[in-house]
């Protein structure tokens, strides 16, 4: 694994120390306490899903690039929105925005099924790479348009969106009446702007209209 031109390369052995690191300076110390959610921290190796120019800082407390404009979002907030799902093993749930396919990773061992929908096709078959070489045979991923879901899928107990474009409020408001949830259940969305400046909105479908 290449840390850089010169580099001596990261040995997985440093990047597990690394993860639990992370796991005890960056999350349990901002209050995630959910034992399935730290432990799924702790167990996928984020750096599988970072180019090999940046893997060295893997486990730093901030995004970092994934190419076409797009980000792979700070270790912290992966684990607060996940830790706001209140997932369950039997759930199944619906990603808008795969990205490098981390955040897939983490909701894959945490629920049944995932959904994940990526508009961007060399992102999307990247990250659909990367979890079939980790062994991720419950993650399904459809190039396409998440605005318009995957309704032969649904539907699904949870939503998770990433959207860097937007500022929460009426376009999330708008997005959540073409959800493809079950009554009563919520949707998430994780908007990143700017890497100092991120935004989280909960939508409860019971007032979607």
């Amino acid at each position: 694994m290449a840390s850089g031109c010169g580099q001596k390369p990261t040995a997985p052995s440093d990047f597990a120390a690394e993860r639990q690191r992370m796991i005890q300076q960056q999350l349990m110390t901002r209050g995630i306490n959910d034992n399935r959610v730290l432990g799924t921290m702790a167990k996928v190796p984020r750096e599988e899903f970072i180019p090999p120019d940046s893997r060295a800082a893997s486990y730093e407390d901030g995004p970092l690039p994934i190419g076409y404009g797009q980000t792979i979002s700070q270790p912290y907030i992966v684990a607060f929105m996940t830790e706001q799902l209140r997932l369950k093993p039997s759930d199944r749930v619906l990603e808008v925005g795969t990205g490098s396919g981390y955040q897939a990773a983490i909701l894959a061992e945490l629920v049944s099924e995932v959904y994940t929908i990526e508009i961007v096709e060399p992102l999307a078959k990247n990250a659909e790479a990367t979890l079939h070489r980790l062994g991720y045979k419950n993650v399904h991923v459809k190039i396409g348009d998440g605005y318009k879901g995957w309704l032969e899928a649904a539907p699904f107990e949870e939503r998770w969106q990433r959207d860097r474009l937007f500022p929460l409020g009426r376009q999330f408001a708008e997005q959540c009446r073409h959800l493809q949830l079950r009554p009563d259940k919520r949707s998430l969305r994780n908007g990143e702007q700017h890497p100092d400046r991120r935004a989280h909105g909960v939508c409860d479908t019971r007032f979607a209209g």
